[in-house]
């Protein structure tokens, strides 16, 4: 797809590119968790991003793209560290004992970590009341989800889990408001490569150093597993985030940001379906109030279009995706 349009594209097709983000990127959350039933975590996201990363860059020098600079690399190392490494290296380590609905709802915290960590710097924006108002709902939704399994009924979730999730959308958040103003490619296309390619360096290391390599037993591999991670590849990291920058380039932002309160109600109700996940009174009454929180502090906003950061990141995969305060680079899965 290219990045920009001189001709507006038909209905059929926005409507399909939207299908893309709000179903397979809710989708990845349940994709994950089936892939690390006998894929090592680590190196499962880390082969996941260097393969699509290669496809990706190469795919666009192919076509004529300029060569990043070196000052590209560095930048892109970076957000791959904070986006892939600490951003979805915890999501897919977390979902070996957290519910892929879960995890989604905790990362759709990531909004609300940027609204923060963007007041707390230094020269940053105070929050309106509007957005505080949203971020007093978003976290009170967090505390009903993870609270303990005492507070009011139903599954409780595991709380480390939980914590690395949250750590991660943190890491996410900072990633996102780090990639506004850093030195990256013209082409959000070639950007997204590099940074899936570095985050998936980092990852094989950070499995490397946690002995990952030593639990590898291919003869174990089962065929949804690997057929899981085929789809992340394939769907979540290439047909997802192409659709998501293109998007950017022929609607508006605002619009395409609606996937930050789609993904977490695809995931919570695939996780369901397919693998039984818990779905109480605790866990809609969650994924009401966090998905109404984000869509307060996201709503109104005007976010400006950026390059995309591996989708996802986006997830945050995004590509820079939206400066606003619910855009963020897409790829936490």
């Amino acid at each position: 797809m290219p990045e920009t349009s001189a001709v507006r594209p038909s209905a059929a097709r926005i409507l399909a590119a939207f299908a893309a983000v709000y179903v397979v990127w809710g989708s990845t959350y349940l994709a994950i968790r089936i892939a690390i039933e006998t894929l090592p975590p680590l190196l499962m996201a880390g082969a996941r991003f260097l393969l699509a990363g290669t496809l990706l860059y190469a795919f666009m020098r192919l076509r004529g793209v300029p060569a990043p600079e070196r000052r590209h690399w560095t930048s892109t190392a970076l957000i791959g560290l904070l986006l892939l490494l600490f951003g979805n290296g915890a999501v897919v380590m977390a979902e070996r004992t957290v519910p892929s609905g879960v995890a989604a709802l905790l990362v759709a915290m990531v909004p609300m970590w940027m609204v923060l960590l963007e007041w707390l710097r230094r020269g940053g924006t105070r929050p309106t009341g509007r957005t505080i108002i949203g971020l007093v709902i978003g976290f009170a939704g967090m505390v009903l989800l993870v609270g303990p399994g005492g507070f009011v009924g139903g599954d409780r979730v595991d709380p480390l889990g939980a914590g690395l999730v949250l750590v991660g959308s943190l890491a996410w958040a900072a990633g996102s408001i780090y990639s506004r103003g850093a030195a990256l490619p013209k082409s959000a296309f070639l950007a997204t490569g590099m940074e899936m390619m570095w985050g998936g360096v980092w990852l094989v290391l950070a499995a490397t150093v946690l002995g990952e390599w030593g639990a590898v037993d291919p003869s174990a591999f089962t065929t949804r597993s690997v057929l899981a991670f085929l789809y992340l590849v394939v769907f979540g990291s290439l047909i997802g985030f192409t659709a998501y920058i293109w998007l950017l380039g022929v609607t508006t932002p605002a619009r395409v940001s609606t996937y930050a309160y789609v993904n977490p109600v695809v995931a919570v109700l695939l996780g369901w379906a397919l693998l039984d996940e818990p779905l109480g009174a605790r866990v809609l009454g969650a994924a009401a109030i966090i998905v109404a929180a984000v869509a307060v502090i996201t709503m109104g906003k005007r976010p400006q279009a950026a390059p995309v950061a591996a989708a996802e990141s986006a997830k945050a995969a995004g590509e820079r995706a939206g400066a606003g305060a619910g855009q963020g680079r897409r790829s936490a899965a």
